[in-house]
């Protein structure tokens, strides 16, 4: 009688067909097969409703991306006020439209004594680049330390700690979109709760911050809300590695008269070595990926100043019908988050030798 042991056991490849069949299937449509097909479309021209004039492009979309142009600024003579930047771009490329085809002005830069002018073939991609990291900078430390925060408060015990983690992890568990309008509210200029507890503390002629509408503080009004949303995830894995430290070090540290804070630097710290890395990294992968706050409640704006790379290349490609340099874009992405898991893999397998 032939033997039903496979390589997977006990187990028939029948069964394991049928258990792990449907899943497959679900990883192949969803996952892989649009993976490959992104990977396809970003070397042609092909638009979202014009599938039929596809032609291959090779590599025009990842030069658009990344296309630079530098040229000198005009020197200004006589006392006529100089123009502005944008306006010397513009008189540039009036005078020679066929050096300058393609790229529009991104932004001046002065080194050397001199003064220049930088293009772009895609100006919007790099601004959303820089916003994207400029968000991870401010959302990674002020969520990872908020969530640090409040898993050393409910380690400790007290009456209500587990009513007060509740209600830490309720926001994770709310949908990203009810928060972003939720804030939307708050945030309102003219009759947001935080404009009006500012008249309250400083007077009815207290400032009035447009948070969402300021491109000096519309980052940062949405790296404070996502910090808030998502500290209680980020809470959860240090309360389990708070957990995991054993008590006898704080017992004997007790004996030798070690104060708390002395208890935090040699043994919290040390102790929690890998979680902070693990949670500092997946925080910064998370905020890389930044898109659903920015489309609810910035759209972008206000003058592409919370444009991140993905909200980007989810206009480029479906709002403005351009599959293939959305993919393109979306293919970056993912080569820059592998690399990054990366980096990661390996900074933990250090830690833990």
């Amino acid at each position: 009688m032939a033997s039903s042991v496979t390589r997977f056991g006990h187990a028939r490849w029948s069964e394991v067909a049928v258990l792990a069949g449907p899943a497959l299937l679900l990883f192949f449509g969803f996952v892989l097969l649009p993976f490959v097909m992104a990977v396809g479309f970003s070397f042609t021209n092909v638009k979202l409703l014009q599938t039929d004039r596809i032609e291959w492009t090779g590599l025009d979309n990842y030069t658009r991306m990344f296309g630079l142009k530098l040229v000198e600024a005009p020197t200004a003579h006589g006392a006529a006020e100089p123009l502005a930047p944008s306006r010397q771009w513009r008189a540039l490329k009036r005078a020679a439209p066929a050096e300058f085809d393609g790229y529009q002005f991104l932004t001046d830069l002065s080194f050397g004594g001199k003064r220049y002018l930088v293009g772009a073939r895609d100006p919007q991609f790099l601004r959303s680049i820089a916003n994207t990291f400029l968000f991870a900078l401010l959302v990674v430390p002020l969520q990872t330390a908020l969530a640090f925060a409040m898993a050393l408060w409910v380690n400790q015990t007290f009456r209500g700690r587990v009513v007060l983690r509740t209600v830490f992890f309720s926001p994770v568990v709310t949908s990203m979109v009810v928060v972003a309008a939720i804030w939307g509210l708050i945030l309102h200029t003219e009759a947001g709760l935080a404009n009006q507890v500012l008249r309250q503390l400083f007077g009815a002629n207290a400032s009035q911050p447009d948070w969402l509408g300021d491109p000096h503080l519309a980052m940062l009004s949405i790296a404070i809300m996502s910090a808030w949303q998502g500290a209680g995830f980020q809470m959860l894995i240090f309360l389990s590695g708070l957990q995991g430290i054993s008590i006898e070090q704080y017992e004997a540290a007790d004996v030798m008269g070690a104060s708390r804070w002395q208890k935090f630097r040699y043994i919290t710290l040390p102790g929690l070595k890998r979680t902070l890395v693990f949670v500092g990294l997946s925080t910064t992968i998370m905020a890389f990926g930044l898109f659903t706050q920015v489309d609810v409640l910035t759209g972008g704006g206000p003058m592409d100043s919370t444009s991140t790379l993905i909200f980007h290349s989810m206009r480029v490609g479906f709002r403005e019908q351009d599959i293939a340099y959305g993919s393109a874009m979306t293919l970056f992405f993912f080569l820059f988050v592998l690399l990054l898991s990366l980096g990661q893999k390996k900074l933990m397998e250090r830690l833990g030798q």
